[in-house]
Parts: structure tokens; C-alpha cells; sequence
């Protein structure tokens, strides 16, 4: 009998120097996937995911901005979600982590392969061209991944604070599980790092990141619709779960509606994935949870979102960690111990 299975998409940052030759490794018979994006990055000029991913060394300056990352991890993902043996899995939702929304949209069908790869490629090179302001990264949970009842009053006193400064903007960009990611200006990241209480981690500006899903983005919406065409969006053929929490199931949504969520409110809101984890868990009933490669970063936010929220009884990372034991109940396929559950 089939495994009912959510989809979890990564978002920008998964890339890292341990996933260089993640295509070759993983997807040498994924040419289909691989060349789709290829083709997409040779029409315009730029390095193709093949050269990228076969470099001989990992160099942040190149794998990691914006027009190069966004598509690099959009290649190993829809290969990882190509290789889900469909005999073993029924999927039944998917949903994603910031960028990986855009990832959502060609996993669920609403956009094909190729309008994903030129989607997903316009707005990294947009971002890279045009972003502003940065994130910063702060826990907001226990070393057992339990969400902090004074570390969210203290969020919502320092989001009242920071309000009233003019001379800083700043905005929850994420809710990521047992995470806030911050967005602001650089006056703004300056202030949260002098304000944020410190420990050996956290807190964390991300690098090559723009003040992503806040109003400091809002000059870039016409610009992406400029470069991405409703056409490319259709009906659908998986039920999506958004950053807002709302389902977009197959033939049941406006085809307008979501081209202006996502390249709208998805860009100038905050992006609730948190959220999205939860509903689609409590919505699809998922048997398991499966989570996109390259990378392994997205596992402990999903784990501390479904403890937040009771899935299945879970009720800390050692109950999470006790239940991974033998065949997991979230298997990430950036981790190369758990991958083969996915695959036949």
C-alpha cells in the first residue's frame, strides 16, 4: 500500500560547498531535468547548472548569489522530486521554504519544468540585480526544539521598538519552525545585532540574501511581472500549500489570483512556512514527510513546526529523533542515509 507523502521544497541557502556535484552524484540519468534548466540558463548567456554543479571547487562568489544558486537549487530538487518512487509514494501535497514556493509551483504542476526553470531564474537574477536590505536569523526555541513562550514575548517587544525608530525598517521575513528570520535595512540588521541576545549560533546574518518577503522589496513586484508571464501559470495537478497557509488545490483556484500571490504578497509579505508546514500536515494527513534535496538545513524547522503543533504526538526533539529510528518519518534527500527511502 502507498505512502501518503507532503513535499517540501528548500529554499535559498541549501547550496553549499558540500552539495557541489549534487547533480552529478545524484542525477546522472536526470538528464531531462537537468537539460531543461540548461537550456534555460544557455538562452541567456549565463553558466549552465551542469557547469556550475561540476565545478572543480565550491566558490561562494559564484555559487551563491542569487542568479546562480536560485537555479542550481531548483535543478537538484525537481531531480530529487523525479526520482520519488510514485510506486512506493502517493503524493498529496507540497509546499515549500521562501524560494521554494517557486519550487511548489513546478512540483504541483501549476507551472511546467521549463516556466519553473525561467521563473525561478528570473527572480535570482532580479534579486541579485535589484534586492536590498539583508536577513538575520534568531532561535526562538529550546535545545529540545520547544517553542519559548519569552523569547516570543521578547520578538513581539522588540518588533513594537523597532516600529517607532525611523531610522530603521524592520520586518519578521520568515516564521521557520523554531526560527524568526528578520528582514531589514542595513541601519536596521545593524540595530537587531546589537539588540538580539547572542549564544554560540545565533544571531545569524545570512549572506547573499536580500530583506527578502517585506516591504523592502516592493520596487521589485513590476519587475517581476515584467519578466514572468501569467501564461506560464495553470491549473495544477497537486495541491500547493502557500507562505500565507492557504491550499491551491488543481482546477480550484483563479489562475490570476496566485500569478498575483507569488508575485506579490509573496515577495512584500511575511512568509509563513511554519504555518504552511502545519496546515498541509493537518489538511493531507501525510504518512511522511519528504523533504527536496540539495541540502539538509530545512529538517529541524519542519520537525519543530509539527512539534509546535502535536503531528502525529510529536513532542520534542528526542521524540522526533526516536521516531526517525528505523524507517523516518521525515526523510531528507539531501542526507544521504535517508535518501534511499524515497527512491526504489
Amino acid at each position: 500500500m502507498k505512502k501518503r507523502a507532503l513535499v517540501i521544497c528548500p529554499g535559498r541557502g541549501t547550496y553549499n560547498a558540500t552539495e557541489l556535484g549534487y547533480l552529478k552524484t545524484h542525477h546522472a540519468a536526470r538528464q531531462d531535468v537537468i537539460a531543461a534548466v540548461d537550456a534555460v540558463r544557455g538562452a541567456m548567456g549565463q553558466m549552465t547548472v551542469s557547469q556550475l554543479d561540476g565545478a572543480d571547487k565550491y566558490t561562494p562568489s559564484v555559487h551563491m548569489t542569487g542568479d546562480n544558486a536560485s537555479a542550481l537549487i531548483y535543478a537538484c530538487a525537481m531531480a530529487d522530486f523525479a526520482a520519488i518512487d510514485r510506486e512506493k509514494f502517493d503524493i498529496v501535497a507540497v509546499t515549500g521554504n521562501s524560494m521554494g514556493w517557486y519550487l511548489a509551483l513546478a512540483c504541483a504542476g501549476i507551472v511546467d519544468l521549463a516556466g519553473g526553470a525561467r521563473l525561478v531564474n528570473n527572480m535570482g537574477g532580479i534579486m541579485h540585480q535589484h534586492g536590498a536590505g539583508g536577513q538575520i536569523v534568531w532561535s526562538i526555541c529550546d535545545d529540545n526544539w520547544i517553542l519559548q513562550e519569552d523569547k516570543l514575548l521578547f520578538i513581539n517587544n522588540l518588533m513594537i521598538e523597532a516600529s517607532i525608530i525611523s531610522e530603521v525598517s524592520i520586518y519578521i521575513s520568515i516564521r521557520l519552525g523554531g526560527m524568526i528570520v528578520f528582514a531589514a535595512d542595513e541601519a536596521g540588521l545593524k540595530w537587531l545585532m546589537e539588540r538580539l541576545p547572542k549564544d554560540d549560533r545565533f544571531p545569524l546574518r545570512l549572506m547573499h540574501h536580500a530583506a527578502f518577503h517585506s516591504p523592502l522589496l516592493n520596487h521589485i513586484v513590476p519587475m517581476a511581472r515584467a519578466e514572468n508571464p501569467l501564461n506560464d501559470f495553470g491549473v495544477g495537478e497537486i495541491p500547493a500549500i502557500d507562505g500565507q497557509g492557504r491550499i491551491w488545490s488543481p482546477r480550484a483556484f483563479n489562475r490570476d489570483a496566485i500569478y498575483a500571490y507569488t508575485l506579490g504578497a509573496q515577495l512584500t509579505d511575511s512568509y509563513d512556512f511554519t504555518r504552511a508546514v502545519q496546515v498541509a500536515a493537518a489538511e493531507f494527513a501525510p504518512d511522511t514527510v519528504i523533504v527536496l534535496g540539495p541540502g539538509t538545513t530545512l529538517g529541524a524547522p519542519i520537525a519543530q513546526a509539527l512539534i509546535a503543533s502535536g503531528w502525529r504526538g510529536l513532542s520534542s526533539k528526542a521524540d522526533f529523533q526516536a521516531r526517525q529510528q528505523g524507517e523516518p518519518i521525515l526523510i531528507s534527500m539531501g542526507m544521504a542515509e535517508q535518501r534511499a527511502w524515497a527512491l526504489s
